[in-house]
């Protein structure tokens, strides 16, 4: 018989969850080592959901190895990040190229620099990624797989969990709190992270089934997208920036050029800053559910049948169901008969 079949459902959702997430990262870091651009960005993201899936669930297990392989992890991330933040600026560049009010050469010199950049820390990047050994890596995963098919007494992942989603919606409250609603970069770049890290914590909440909050991951995914242009708009800024500090005589992009595409930047940024500013009521509802409501969900026990019962089906069982004497439960039910006699009467 398969030992799959064998698990309990809720073991079996877990193993499915971790190997889904491991297909993703192997899937991906392929199409980034052979150059791909999108494959680097999602080779990434796949990185971190893996990094950050190891260790709730193997909270209380034995012999995972969950550790190193956490560790190696890690090393990939930051190798495909050296990368992955210039593939997007050159998207930005191709996207602004379609407008017709931007400058032409002063796009083109940005990119000529931004390829530049890119190429040198692509070298870097694939030197980093030989160095990671995937074989002892997959070893490491394998092992994670395995503690997580042998259900034990002390996987307190459901409570790792809970404390985690509940100490980063405290962390996103303050980023919102101290970020305000005035257009302020490195606020909103603060917001961005802590809405970022809470947002990978409740994808396992719900992927997993124990506390479903769809819902509470739409707002905070578009609240994290329109930051996370704002946040791009403002590196591709940055470049700008860079060749309008380069000596005229080694540039061919007038003054002029670099101020209109750093002013087209900037509206955009002024633009998406006003719909996170608009987000905000909803966002702080998903917040407020991540610090009470989905914790809760995650570490509430099951209550027996009896303590579930409507309050009518329990007061039909009599009063040996509430758990009150028969006797004393009949002495109630007179004093209170002759009580109620007069105010009904007088409300009919």
């Amino acid at each position: 018989m398969n030992r799959r079949s064998l698990l309990p459902p809720a073991t079996l959702a877990l193993v499915r969850l971790f190997e889904r997430r491991t297909r993703a990262l192997n899937r991906q870091l392929a199409a980034a080592v052979a150059g791909k651009d999108t494959g680097v960005h999602q080779a990434r993201v796949a990185s971190r959901r893996l990094r950050e899936t190891i260790p709730v669930l193997t909270e209380g297990l034995p012999h995972t190895k969950a550790g190193k392989a956490t560790r190696k992890i890690r090393r990939l991330t930051g190798a495909l990040g050296m990368v992955r933040e210039l593939d997007v600026t050159l998207h930005l560049i191709d996207e602004l190229a379609e407008r017709p009010a931007v400058p032409r050469a002063a796009l083109g010199e940005v990119r000529a620099l931004v390829i530049e950049e890119r190429e040198q820390r692509r070298a870097v990047m694939l030197e980093r990624l030989e160095h990671v050994d995937s074989a002892k890596l997959s070893r490491r995963l394998e092992s994670v797989r395995q503690a997580l098919m042998v259900p034990a007494p002390g996987h307190a992942w459901r409570a790792n969990l809970a404390g985690r989603i509940a100490r980063r919606a405290r962390r996103l409250e303050r980023a919102i709190e101290q970020a305000g609603q005035i257009y302020e970069p490195e606020g909103l770049h603060q917001v961005r992270i802590a809405a970022k890290k809470l947002r990978y914590a409740l994808e396992i909440a719900d992927e997993s089934g124990a506390a479903p909050c769809g819902d509470a991951l739409r707002v905070i995914k578009r609240v994290q997208d329109a930051l996370g242009r704002l946040h791009d708009l403002q590196v591709l800024q940055h470049h700008v920036a860079a060749v309008g500090a380069a000596p005229r005589n080694r540039r061919s992009t007038p003054d002029a050029g670099l101020a209109v595409l750093a002013r087209t930047i900037e509206d955009e940024c002024r633009h998406l800053h006003g719909r996170y500013v608009a987000a905000l009521p909803d966002l702080t509802v998903a917040v407020a559910a991540a610090r009470r409501a989905i914790p809760v969900t995650l570490t509430s026990r099951k209550r027996s049948v009896k303590m579930t019962l409507p309050a009518r089906r329990r007061g039909a069982a009599g009063p040996r169901a509430s758990g009150v004497p028969a006797r004393a439960a009949r002495a109630d039910g007179r004093a209170s008969g002759a009580s109620r006699g007069p105010a009904r009467a007088g409300r009919r």
